[in-house]
């Protein structure tokens, strides 16, 4: 990637891979590495790193709004 970006074109692309992200863990995007089976272990993983990833892409939108979990 040796493309030069704004800070628009920059906050579009976080926005568009929260969104994925959001898809990804509702199960609407499809499950990487299982067979789509909804509760089994792997999906249940899947569910759990996107939601992390779109948390971590919130958090970069819109910095300080969300509580930090310890």
């Amino acid at each position: 990637m040796t493309d030069v970006v704004d800070a628009d074109e920059l906050l579009r692309r976080i926005r568009v891979a929260r969104d994925w992200a959001a898809e990804r863990e509702a199960g609407t995007g499809g499950l990487s590495g299982t067979d789509g089976s909804a509760g089994t272990p792997a999906a249940d993983i899947d569910r759990v790193v996107f939601s992390v990833v779109r948390e971590v892409l919130d958090e970069i939108i819109n910095p300080g709004t969300h509580s930090r979990q310890q």
